[in-house]
């Protein structure tokens, strides 16, 4: 089943690896969506609680970034020198460090949710939608990690059409299911937000029994190996080596998402509701850029595992021109018909303002968003994650004080903080370009450094076989 990315054309492996990821990605934020429209009908606080409880997202996608960037990473590699053995060690242990990662979040997710709106300044009705939403959504959240670690393993390898096929059945289930519990259609006992957290982690759980019975019974280059289901502290450092950074990456973009929340509270609900739904449709919007720069490390580190440089190289150039060109066109989308994507969702006009504002003003970071993408994916195959963490934690340094003296000024609007965020992802841009840069000469040089001493050692090798005979 395993994909071999050292071979064929680099354009066409971008191509279709990164279409039924964008798919896949696509229909995973369908949930929210889904539970968007309805919700969006039970009223501002409804919408708002459900938004701001979207945040934690953060906390479970950087820890599911956490393992399955340096699973993708280390078996990419693995599988590209032909390496067995190692990768069914590294699907193991990502596997088990999922599991306790999902009971972590359910924890959390049923126990200290009042704790985080409270900490938001959000009012009471608010904080009571978005703790009933999240207390029913924790399972789905906990699930997201076995997903994670099944569809990490199949990435690693080039296949990425299951679990584009697995989220599709998926988000279907959640559809029916939302108008169903949310609005009560056909039953008459509407459950509102409880209802929206139920039937998505009704369809997650679905959706993780699919994958689990496909990968038992289809894969067979890795797989479940009970012996190896006991932590094994030196693969563990291995993974999160790569994936730490990763996942600290998304813990920053949760602090900067509570940063902007807990400002932009003091403007009242209809401000919330109205930048979560344009954040939500963002991140809607940048799927196709995600999906090329998800299909960047798989190929890049098969071929570094198989020491291709030369094609190492050609996928930063092809990734670079398709992310460039998705980019440009999705800023123009948002330039000419940003109060047409947000009408669906923010049924209230003030919203829908706060919205469409934020989409028209937030799409010139569209193309720097995406270059970000690109070099986060090659410094997941380069195996060296921390100059994404390090870009990531500036842009949050250099938005966050700003922000805060922004919005004690007197004459302190949103627009402000939208302008804000677009100069410091600009700033973020260049960093990563310039490290990327910086990173790429050191790996090509430690490459050759390591090629010469395996000619030495050769050489050496064939004089001692000489001298001794």
């Amino acid at each position: 089943m395993i994909k071999d990315l050292t071979q064929g054309s680099i354009r066409r492996h971008l191509i279709t690896m990164s279409i039924p990821i964008g798919i896949g990605m696509f229909v995973q934020t369908l949930y929210f969506m889904v539970d968007l429209y309805f919700v969006g009908r039970l009223g501002d606080a409804a919408l708002a609680g459900v938004s701001a409880a979207g945040t934690i997202m953060y906390i479970v996608m950087a820890l599911t970034q956490m393992l399955g960037v340096g699973t993708v990473a280390l078996m990419a590699r693995a599988i590209g020198a032909h390496d067995k053995v190692d990768s069914n060690l590294i699907f193991n242990q990502s596997l088990l460090m999922s599991g306790l990662c999902a009971v972590v979040i359910l924890f959390t997710g049923l126990a200290l949710t009042p704790y985080y709106f409270h900490a938001l300044g959000a009012d009471p009705q608010t904080t009571e939608m978005g703790v009933n939403y999240l207390r029913w959504y924790a399972p789905g959240l906990a699930l997201q990690f076995i997903l994670n670690a099944l569809g990490s393993a199949l990435r690693a390898g080039g296949i990425v059409k299951p679990v584009m096929l697995v989220q599709i059945i998926s988000v279907l289930i959640n559809i029916v299911l939302a108008p169903i519990l949310i609005a009560g259609w056909g039953t008459g006992y509407p459950l509102g937000v409880l209802g929206a957290g139920l039937a998505s982690s009704i369809a997650i759980a679905v959706g993780v029994i699919m994958g689990a019975v496909y990968f038992a019974k289809q894969e067979h280059f890795v797989r479940f190996q009970r012996n190896q289901m006991h932590p094994q502290w030196g693969v563990w450092r291995r993974i999160l080596n790569i994936g730490f950074p990763a996942g600290a990456e998304f813990a920053c973009f949760f602090v900067f998402m509570a940063v902007i929340y807990s400002i932009i509270s003091h403007f009242g609900p209809a401000a919330m509701a109205g930048f979560g739904v344009g954040s939500r449709l963002m991140q809607a919007i940048f799927l196709p850029g995600m999906a090329i720069a998800f299909a960047v490390p798989a190929i890049a580190g098969q071929n570094m595992g198989a020491k291709a440089m030369d094609r190492v190289r050609e996928t930063m150039r092809q990734a670079m021109y398709l992310e460039v060109g998705v980019m440009v066109l999705l800023t123009l989308v948002c330039k000419f018909q940003p109060s047409w994507l947000v009408g669906t969702f923010a049924r209230d006009p003030q919203s829908a303002l706060v919205a469409a504002e934020f989409l028209h003003i937030i799409s010139w970071n569209f193309v720097a968003t995406g270059l970000i993408f690109v070099c986060s994916g090659f410094f997941q195959a380069l195996g060296n994650t921390w100059p994404s963490l390090l870009s990531t934690g500036t842009r949050l340094f250099l938005f966050a004080i700003p922000a805060y003296w922004l919005s004690q000024q007197p004459d302190f609007t949103l627009h402000q903080l939208w302008y804000l965020s677009v100069a410091t992802v600009a700033c973020q841009a260049m960093m990563n370009l310039g490290m990327l840069r910086w990173q790429w000469k050191k790996s090509v040089a430690g490459m050759a450094s390591g090629s010469a001493t395996g000619v030495a050692e050769n050489r050496n090798a064939g004089e001692l076989n000489l001298s001794t005979e």
